[in-house]
């Protein structure tokens, strides 16, 4: 960790706007979420388009292809813009289409149920907020409160997963045994049932679940407390480790997350003696 601080103490010094390269890393992380399911989401369309699901639930727009296409490409476009522009009042405003744009996929027929949009969707709100603050003078001051709302968001979104497991099923293992033991084409579980009998996946699987259960708990409540860049670099490993122990196609959902995570790494270093710095001076004895 100290040389990766020390990398980002070198790019300030050479005259790094560390709020602005925070906002156009998650941008940049937001848009690998968008197009890492590039193949998935051609096909998604031309099912979706070609086999219409009538859902009474939904209003007509939000069950109209044209709507989910303008949605995406708007969000993909307008993130794109907001990565590489200059101008205050362009990010601004391309900040607040990609908002807006992912708002509607999270609402939408056809995509309410992908949870690459709900985390998708934090990181923009996060990127709205910052979007209005980027050029304040206070940079150390903003970047302190970007990196807490930032590990604050992810503690909220591992609390929200390991609650969803909190159920007997997950705690035995059976629903993730069904899921990736039984025949997930992935590398660790292909290694597994070429290794372990039937009987001990089952084991396996069971505290596997588990330590996905506690890891989750553990991070949705403490994850937030911790200093910026112990957050920072906790909360990437953790969610690279779902990604390499899971699946994939969880790069969608994860990498978003990881950019926003990396924010606490742009966070400077106190000096060693701000606290000597900050205390009143200490007053000579009185003379007798």
């Amino acid at each position: 960790m100290n040389k990766i601080t020390q990398a980002f103490q070198r790019l300030q010094s050479a005259g790094l706007n560390r709020p602005l390269a925070a906002y156009r890393l998650v941008q940049a992380a937001i848009l690998i979420s968008l197009f890492w399911k590039w193949e998935f989401f051609l096909q998604a369309n031309s099912i979706y388009a070609n086999t219409p699901v009538e859902d009474p639930f939904f209003p007509d727009w939000l069950r109209s292809v044209t709507t989910i296409r303008f949605a995406f490409w708007g969000s993909a476009l307008a993130t794109g813009i907001s990565l590489i522009t200059s101008i205050n009042l362009l990010r601004k405003t391309c900040s607040w289409l990609g908002f807006f744009g992912i708002t509607l996929m999270c609402v939408h027929q056809g995509s309410y149920n992908d949870m690459t949009f709900v985390t998708i969707w934090w990181c923009c709100l996060w990127s709205v907020w910052l979007s209005h603050r980027v050029d304040t003078d206070q940079q150390e001051l903003l970047m302190r409160r970007a990196a807490f709302l930032s590990r604050l968001i992810i503690s909220l979104i591992l609390l929200g997963g390991a609650a969803g497991k909190w159920t007997p099923e997950y705690w035995s293992g059976e629903v993730l045994f069904d899921i990736y033991f039984l025949d997930r084409d992935f590398w660790l579980f292909n290694y597994l049932r070429a290794n372990y009998e039937p009987a001990e996946l089952q084991e396996i699987a069971k505290w596997y679940s588990r330590q996905i259960v506690v890891v989750e708990t553990i991070s949705g409540i403490g994850l937030w407390v911790l200093p910026a860049r112990w957050a920072a670099l906790i909360a990437t490993i953790i969610l690279s480790v779902i990604v390499i122990l899971s699946n994939k196609y969880l790069v969608s959902v994860i990498a978003c997350l990881i950019g926003l995570a990396c924010v606490g790494f742009f966070v400077p270093r106190r000096p060693r003696n701000a606290a000597t710095l900050a205390s009143p001076a200490t007053e000579e004895p009185a003379a007798n």
